[in-house]
C-alpha cells in the first residue's frame, strides 16, 4: 500500500502532447542546456514570463530559449540574477539607470582583473625566485608586510615593482613560463 503526502505527480511515462512553437520545460532546458529547476527557478525571479499551461504543464513558447541563453551570457559576463532583473526592468524604465549598473559591472571586473594579474605575477616570480624557501625571498617579505598592513595583493605588488623600478633588480629576470 502506498501513500503520498502532499500532490500526486503525473507520471513520467505521461505521453506529452507537442504543440507547435511550444515547448514543453525538458525541451526548453535541453535546448538551453540549463536544468529544468534552473528554467523553473528562472521563472520564479520573474526573469522569465510565466508560461502557458496546458493540461497542468507549463509550456513555453520558442522564443524562450533565446531568453535562458540571454540569462546564461549575462551571468557569464559577471551579472547575478538580481541584477540581470534590474537590467531588464531598467530597460523600459530608465537606460541611464542601466547604463550605471554596467558601468559598476565593469569597474568591478576591472578590479577582479588587476587582481587575477597580480597573483598570476605573484605566482610567475614565485616560479622564477631563486630562493629554495620562497619565505626567505624579499618580495615575498614584503608582499607579507604590506599584507599585514591591509593592503591587498594587487596594491602591494604593485607598489613593490613600483620601488624596484627605481633600483637595480634583486633577482635576474627570466622569461616566465608558458
Amino acid at each position: 500500500m502506498s501513500c503520498f503526502h502532499g500532490r500526486q505527480s503525473t507520471p513520467s511515462s505521461a505521453p506529452e502532447v507537442n504543440l507547435p512553437g511550444l515547448l514543453t520545460i525538458g525541451e526548453l532546458a535541453r535546448r538551453a542546456g540549463v536544468a529544468a529547476s534552473a528554467v523553473r527557478y528562472y521563472e520564479e525571479l520573474g526573469l522569465l514570463p510565466p508560461p502557458a499551461r496546458i493540461a497542468g504543464q507549463r509550456r513555453y513558447p520558442e522564443s524562450a530559449a533565446r531568453l535562458v541563453a540571454a540569462i546564461l551570457l549575462y551571468s557569464e559576463a559577471g551579472f547575478t540574477l538580481a541584477e540581470q532583473k534590474a537590467l531588464r526592468a531598467d530597460r523600459a524604465d530608465s537606460p541611464s539607470d542601466r547604463r550605471e549598473l554596467m558601468q559598476r559591472k565593469l569597474a568591478e571586473l576591472d578590479e577582479k582583473i588587476a587582481r587575477a594579474q597580480a597573483a598570476r605575477d605573484a605566482i610567475s616570480h614565485g616560479l622564477r625566485c631563486p630562493h629554495e624557501d620562497i619565505t626567505q625571498c624579499p618580495n615575498f617579505n614584503a608582499g607579507v608586510t604590506a599584507r599585514l598592513a591591509g593592503q591587498p595583493l594587487s596594491r602591494s605588488h604593485r607598489q613593490l615593482h613600483n620601488q624596484q623600478a627605481g633600483r637595480s633588480q634583486p633577482h635576474r629576470r627570466i622569461s616566465p613560463l608558458p
